[in-house]
């Protein structure tokens, strides 16, 4: 059967205020509209109904398109007939002369929305009769627990819709309705995922790269831009921008006038300055990073604390409780892990022993014996460089 409209189906935003569920059912709808147009799939129009929208379009690539949605919970295809019993049911048996082989099992899957007068249980005695009447000579068998083909019917005040295929959307909220995160990106394997489930948390994104040279060459850059221009995929309609921060040179004040062991932890508190700064400047609220407890120096707990002393800025790591193997099956389904494997330069400032128990005390005296971090902070942001993605 020739499908002729989407089922968009959402959750979270289901249970919200009315005020913020239309607000937010706006939202997705326009990045439903962008996603479509940037996947080249036609369609007539996106239309809401209480607890639904709909997608008119004929285009088979379209429920897993729309699915790639952030706030969409899953998709079908349908078709649409008129919004009473009969109608629906003249369709639902055209469903079941396609579907049904002899033997083989069905059930009708009924569900109604509005002011009708029948129920759901009505829904599916009428259409399974009409399905079983069609193919009859088939043997049919009625199995509504695990039937070999389930034929749902919906029917809503102004049109019935049926459908057999569900796809899984991604899930999450709208992007955009939880505002801006900068997100500090290594072009790596854990950077871009948590970038990435921020943006299905509802936030846009602002990546902050930190350009080490001379201690790696731009080979490291460039596979983070390729991350990101990736990542950019799961957000038309929503710019993004790279800031590229030339750390390099502050990151060789660290190796020459610290204590060596200590040269993670300072590098990284300084990203962190230097990344509520840009935060401050783009209006964000928080910064993402793609920390896994204990993956490597810098992640330890001790030297997590010690990194973000005096930061004082929300600061997210969505990836803290998961191992490796579970951010590579991550990485792995939405097609990013390929391009966070290209080869590049690792950096060569990373002590042999460096320090993974680092104590708060010592980082705060080095801190203000040996270094101002606002000059530091402020020669990157003067000569940050901006990408656009």
């Amino acid at each position: 059967m020739e499908f002729d409209v989407v089922i968009v189906r959402y959750g979270e935003i289901g249970i919200k205020s009315e005020q913020v569920r239309r607000k937010f059912e706006a939202l997705l709808m326009g990045n439903i509209r962008a996603m479509l147009d940037s996947k080249g799939v036609a369609y007539e129009d996106v239309i809401k109904e209480r607890g639904r929208i709909f997608v008119v379009t004929k285009d088979p690539k379209a429920p897993r398109v729309v699915g790639n949605v952030f706030g969409v919970v899953s998709t079908s295809p349908a078709v649409r007939a008129g919004p009473t019993i009969e109608e629906a049911a003249a369709v639902a048996a055209a469903f079941g002369k396609e579907l049904i082989k002899d033997g083989q099992s069905f059930g009708i899957m009924g569900r109604r929305s509005g002011n009708q007068p029948f129920t759901s249980q009505d829904i599916g005695r009428q259409c399974g009769d009409a399905v079983y009447n069609a193919v009859a000579e088939r043997h049919p068998k009625v199995d509504l627990k695990n039937p070999d083909h389930s034929i749902h019917v919906e029917i809503r005040d102004t049109h019935s819709y049926i459908f057999t295929d569900i796809v899984k959307g991604v899930g999450g909220m709208p992007l955009g309705s939880q505002g801006k995160m900068v997100a500090m990106e290594s072009g790596g394997i854990d950077s871009p995922i948590a970038a990435w489930l921020m943006m299905k948390r509802g936030c846009e994104i602002v990546p902050v790269f930190f350009h080490n040279a001379p201690y790696f060459d731009d080979t490291t850059m460039n596979r983070a831009l390729s991350t990101l221009k990736e990542l950019n995929k799961w957000c038309p309609g929503h710019e993004m921008k790279v800031y590229v921060m030339p750390h390099g040179k502050n990151l060789r004040t660290f190796l020459e006038k610290g204590n060596q062991k200590y040269t993670c932890v300072f590098c990284k508190h300084l990203m962190y300055k230097v990344s509520r700064a840009i935060a401050e400047k783009e209006g964000a609220h928080g910064i993402v990073t793609g920390s896994s407890m204990g993956q490597v120096a810098s992640q330890t707990s001790n030297n997590m604390l010690a990194e973000i002393y005096d930061v004082d800025f929300p600061i997210n790591h969505p990836l803290i409780g998961l191992d490796k193997e579970e951010i590579i099956e991550i990485s792995k389904r939405i097609g990013m892990f390929g391009i966070s494997i290209q080869k590049a330069m690792g950096c060569k400032a990373v002590p042999k022993h460096p320090s993974i128990h680092g104590h708060l005390e010592e980082v705060i005296k080095m801190e203000k014996e040996q270094f101002d971090f606002g000059e530091l902070v402020k020669y990157e942001v003067d000569n940050a460089k901006i990408v656009e993605i």
